[in-house]
């Protein structure tokens, strides 16, 4: 994908690959480089690669992505919505999902004595140094949360096992061209 834009409002930002927030003027020129799971990467004039987050797709002139219907969600467990919404996860760099990239260890809902259900997910990055990881965890909680029923996300990165490519998926690995 590559469409340029003109940010229509000024709006925060994460800069790739450190993680670092900083906000573009409104009328910058960008480039929209990866549209995936709700999320867009840009480029900026400056040459700088951003991620723009899912709420703020206005700014782009794009709809903000919704999450499953009540009605959709109605029909699968809510461990099987849980695992198709970490499939709407992406590292801003690399358009594959996290969870055919194999950065997620685990997802387990679980009833809370109070109503409600706990979702815990622990996942990864490839690279240990990688600044995303507290965005991608953000992510991955948020989307967690706007699932029915889901009162709590313990969300957690965890760096051991390290992540290595034979954690990915086949389809993963030939989208990439690893094959």
């Amino acid at each position: 994908m590559r469409e340029e834009a003109i940010l229509a409002r000024e709006v925060e930002v994460t800069a790739i690959p450190y993680g670092d927030r900083i906000t573009l003027p409104a009328a910058s020129p960008v480039i929209i480089t990866q549209s995936l799971g709700g999320a867009y990467t840009l480029v900026t004039m400056q040459g700088y690669m951003v991620r723009l987050d899912s709420k703020d797709a206005d700014a782009i002139g794009k709809e903000v992505e919704a999450g499953p219907t009540a009605e959709e969600a109605a029909k699968k467990p809510l461990q099987e919505l849980a695992w198709d919404q970490l499939k709407t996860c992406y590292d801003p760099e690399i358009p594959v999902d996290i969870v055919e990239l194999g950065l997620v260890y685990s997802c387990e809902v679980a009833p809370l004595p109070e109503g409600g259900s706990k979702v815990a997910v622990r996942f990864t990055l490839t690279a240990p140094g990688c600044g995303m990881g507290d965005i991608l965890r953000q992510d991955i909680e948020r989307k967690m949360l706007a699932l029915p029923g889901i009162k709590e996300a313990d969300v957690q990165l965890q760096l051991e096992p390290p992540w290595d490519q034979s954690r990915m998926s086949e389809a993963a690995r030939l989208q990439l061209g690893l094959m």
